[in-house]
């Protein structure tokens, strides 16, 4: 008979304590432990890990291999599988395969190829597309559309690599709404989708074992619970040994594994906070109330940057990839009005083209408010601070309020130049000319300094028909003649911030 032991997790930052207390000693949340209760039986010592890893390490015609188990129950080897980084093609290690059938040592197969999603925005978010053995977690807000995403994913992966099976495995819809929600998207499977709706992970690897699937979807991770954890799905633990486990999938079997993640009202994932360490690439999902499109952040990716941006926009028939978004984040205004000015941020390796918008008001209070919306509340102060010593704006008696149009939220110093100029354009009531935009960082003493990559910000202006651009002096020299062949668009050289005014003389 197993001993039950009788355990206080956190919630909240998944501390272990022997007896429950009030407030977490890690996190200081209050409220947040939770009983639990683990068993200490025989078959958990072999570790459930290793169970899954030599499970789905055993080649699919069954017969067994070096440190391989017949059982979760059974001992496994003491010695761990060790290869050469660089095996020659005739060593032993790499002729052995994977549950997939795929040899376990081709770098440029298993780790530098990519499997394209169909989807050009997720794919310049992921870095170029899957990686196969790869574990992704996808969190955003509820009704986001983030099943709505992974559904249209495994149509652009069936049509572009007609071969791969799709793994689609909910514990929060029956299959006939998945079905209905498919139809509505216009997506068939047409023999290469497969649904299940369930919450044992067990009985998932069960059919993992079976259909052999390329991609598993598990939507979501926090309605999924294992049999080696005595706790209620969502709980510290469960959410630790399911994402556990299926890591060990992911890099055993050679499957890509995506998981939905529930949100916390303050906008992170919810559970511990060692799942995004656990994972390779963490993505969110966001939008704003009323607004159709949808952004989709990369926060961590162990195979490309994490500063990628991908735009959707959300319609009728699903999610609409957003191939101008500057276009999107522009006024369609007809005339020039004061407190506007366009700025030119990078995100990842693209440029877009932003909307900065400031208000000031003659103050009624003692302190006068500064609001910030889209950009640091400190960083607006700050520039306010500047315009104030240099330019000689009284800035101190009145309201500043400052918002990025379109939702966006910005903390790039090259938008520096374009949210002061916006600023100053509402603080002395004169309107800055359509078709302008302002790159570069300001300094603490008022210079103008540069920033990288210009030459594309300039290009991605005159794409958009833009007919001026205000950069720093200080732009190096080669940088400039490349814009100048490059992109026949007027180009507006400043040292410093008080020289903002004469630029429009």
């Amino acid at each position: 008979m197993a001993k039950i032991k009788t355990q206080y997790a956190c919630q909240n930052c998944g501390q272990i304590c022997p007896k429950w207390l009030g407030k977490c000693p890690s996190c200081e949340a209050w409220n947040a432990l939770v009983e639990e209760s683990t068993s200490t039986a025989t078959f958990v010592d072999a570790s459930s890990l290793s169970a899954v890893r030599e499970e789905f390490r055993a080649p699919a015609n069954g017969a067994m291999g070096m440190g391989t188990t017949m059982g979760m129950g059974t001992m496994t080897s003491s010695v761990a599988q060790w290869f050469d980084l660089e095996p020659s093609p005739r060593s032993p290690s790499s002729q052995a395969g994977n549950a997939n059938g795929h040899p376990e040592n081709e770098p440029d197969a298993q780790y530098a190829s990519r499997l394209s999603t169909g989807i050009g925005e997720l794919d310049r978010v992921l870095g170029g597309g899957l990686v196969r053995d790869s574990l992704t977690l996808l969190g955003g807000d509820p009704g986001i559309g983030k099943s709505t995403l992974l559904l249209q994913m495994a149509r652009g992966i069936r049509d572009k690599q007609p071969d791969k099976k799709i793994f689609y495995a909910s514990g929060e819809e029956s299959i006939e709404q998945i079905r209905s929600r498919a139809h509505r998207l216009g997506i068939s499977g047409k023999g290469h989708i497969f649904l299940a709706a369930e919450t044992q992970l067990e009985r998932i690897f069960a059919s993992v074992k079976e259909l052999r699937p390329d991609i598993l979807v598990i939507d979501s991770l926090q309605t999924f619970s294992s049999g080696f954890v005595q706790s209620a799905p969502g709980s510290v633990s469960q959410v630790r040994e399911v994402t556990a486990r299926l890591m060990a999938l992911a890099k055993t079997a050679g499957v890509c594994v995506w998981l939905v993640g529930h949100v916390t009202k303050d906008g992170n994932i919810a559970g511990p906070k060692t799942v995004e360490h656990m994972v390779d690439t963490v993505l969110y999902f966001e939008g704003e109330g009323g607004q159709s499109y949808r952004l989709l952040r990369t926060v961590k990716n162990r195979f490309g940057s994490t500063r990628e941006l991908g735009v959707f926009e959300m319609d009728g028939e699903g999610l609409r990839e957003v191939s101008n978004p500057s276009a999107l984040f522009l006024s369609e205004r007809k005339e020039a009005v004061s407190g506007t000015a366009v700025g030119a941020p990078l995100e990842g390796s693209r440029p877009l083209l932003v909307e900065f918008q400031a208000l000031v008001n003659p103050s009624g209070l003692a302190v006068p408010r500064r609001t910030s919306v889209g950009m640091d509340g400190t960083r607006i102060s700050l520039l306010a601070a500047i315009l104030e010593k240099y330019m000689k704006l009284k800035l101190a008696e009145q309201d500043l309020f400052f918002n990025i149009a379109g939702g966006l939220r910005l903390t790039e110093p090259a938008c520096d130049l374009a949210a002061a100029a916006a600023i100053w354009s509402s603080a002395e009531d004169r309107a800055i000319p359509l078709g302008w935009a302002f790159i570069g960082e300001l300094g603490l003493t008022g210079e103008v300094r540069r920033v990288p990559q210009s030459d594309l910000r300039v290009e991605e202006a005159r794409r958009q028909g833009f007919k001026a651009v205000v950069l720093p002096k200080s732009t190096p020299k080669q940088v400039l003649e490349r814009i100048a062949a490059d992109s026949p668009i007027k180009i507006i050289l400043i040292s410093r911030i008080e020289e903002l005014p004469k630029v429009f003389s």
